[in-house]
């Protein structure tokens, strides 16, 4: 890298992450609540009608209903932020080294593999059916997973929200990898090589330094519509849309980002500088959007919420969840730091490392869009799936929140002590 990049933008500001994801968490929470209440009062007529709205071009297979549009078009824009944080990261950031990048990517496909497993085990004879959503419980929210941290664990070791962060990083991408690989029915195989021209010239524009909203967001929109009219859902759109962008600073494509201690100026690359920017839009506007849109389940009382979770589609997503993620984590992170010299970072005890494989089971953003593609929206087992995300994220961030809240008071008590009598 050159010697007048600013650090890796992700990594550089740990509490400017926090924070981020703090207030992402809390839009998320809000937006689901808001949807939770008005699905269960007498609002739900308005609320079904305004999800439920259609507009668009049909001749484009863009006449969607606004819930839709919210998981093909919105749900880009994060996954936009997704593929320049993944790139960042590879090229970069803490993946870009085998020995660094192993144990966070092994604990990431453990948990991904044992929650799926987990649901397979208890929907195993419920029908193939119900076997589609074997994927639901296998992502982690990262804003709702880091804002858990962020509120009760501020003396927890820097390394645990680094892990976690690294950790969440390769989880998108193979939930990403997973909706476009076993969530395709059918493949229209022209827009998808017309797709190629404006990616292609998306990627030329940005490698020369252009930063002009008036060409790289047609272009990308133009992308993401003829990838949506493949079959491929359209938000791996945005994916292929941040890979493009380069992480390098060079001379031609860079941006201002400051200065150093001895005053020299330091540039950004422009992955780093679309990150910060679209972020922003990404955790204040599209996610909690999404969230509102999908989240609003009618449970019909207690009685209702009771017959949800008798349906092994919510217990296989609540058991995944809950215990899939922390076995899966805590186990491969042990198994993998057997090897010779791979370990995880000193300061982390196996105990926190428990705790923050708990957190990581609140996995909502992801788990709910691939419900809806498992089951269809608005479907009686959407309905189930949605129970068993909310039930089982909270269960959870209750549970790790917990055992990461009495870890925080363990640290803080042997900083007091550490710290000198006045």
């Amino acid at each position: 890298m050159p010697d007048d990049q600013a650090p890796h933008s992700i990594w550089r500001g740990i509490h400017q992450t926090l924070a981020k994801d703090t207030v992402g968490g809390a839009l998320l929470l809000g937006a689901t609540v808001l949807a939770l209440v008005l699905a269960n009062t007498g609002a739900v007529g308005f609320y079904n009608a305004l999800r439920d709205f259609t507009f668009g071009p049909e001749a484009l297979h863009l006449h969607l209903s606004v819930g839709a549009w919210a998981a093909d078009g919105l749900l880009a824009i994060f996954f936009f932020v997704v593929g320049l944080e993944l790139k960042e990261e590879f090229v970069a950031g803490k993946l870009r080294e085998f020995s660094t990048a192993i144990v966070p990517i092994a604990a990431a496909v453990g948990g991904v593999a044992v929650p799926a497993l987990i649901y397979v085990i208890v929907n195993l004879n419920a029908g193939d059916e119900a076997l589609q959503g074997w994927a639901i419980p296998a992502a982690t929210d990262i804003a709702f997973a880091v804002a858990v941290i962020a509120v009760v664990g501020r003396n927890l070791p820097p390394a645990l929200r680094t892990f976690l962060l690294t950790l969440a990083v390769v989880d998108d991408l193979l939930a990403i990898s997973i909706i476009a690989i076993f969530y395709t029915d059918e493949i229209a195989f022209v827009p998808l090589a017309l797709a190629l021209i404006p990616l292609a010239a998306f990627g030329v524009a940005v490698q020369r330094g252009v930063r002009a909203w008036w060409l790289l967001i047609p272009l990308g929109v133009i992308t993401w519509a003829l990838i949506h009219a493949s079959g491929i859902h359209a938000t791996v759109a945005g994916v292929l849309l941040g890979f493009m962008v380069p992480v390098i600073a060079t001379k031609r494509a860079r941006v201002k980002s400051g200065v150093d201690a001895s005053g020299r100026q330091l540039y950004d690359g422009l992955a780093a500088h679309f990150a910060d920017r679209w972020s922003v839009v990404s955790t204040a506007v599209a996610v909690p959007l999404f969230a509102f849109f999908s989240a609003g389940v009618a449970v019909g009382g207690l009685a209702g919420l009771a017959e949800s979770l008798q349906d092994t589609i919510a217990l296989g997503i609540i058991a995944g969840l809950v215990l899939g993620k922390a076995i899966g984590i805590t186990a491969t992170t042990f198994l993998v730091t057997r090897l010779p010299g791979l370990r995880i970072d000193p300061s982390i005890k196996w105990i926190d490392m428990v705790g923050m494989a708990f957190v990581a089971g609140i996995g909502f953003t992801v788990s709910l869009l691939v419900g809806e593609l498992s089951f269809g929206s608005g479907s009686e087992s959407d309905e189930h799936v949605k129970v068993g995300v909310l039930a089982g994220s909270l269960i959870a961030a209750t549970i790790g929140g917990t055992m990461l809240s009495l870890r925080n008071r363990h640290y803080r008590a042997l900083e007091r002590q550490a710290s000198p009598v006045e």
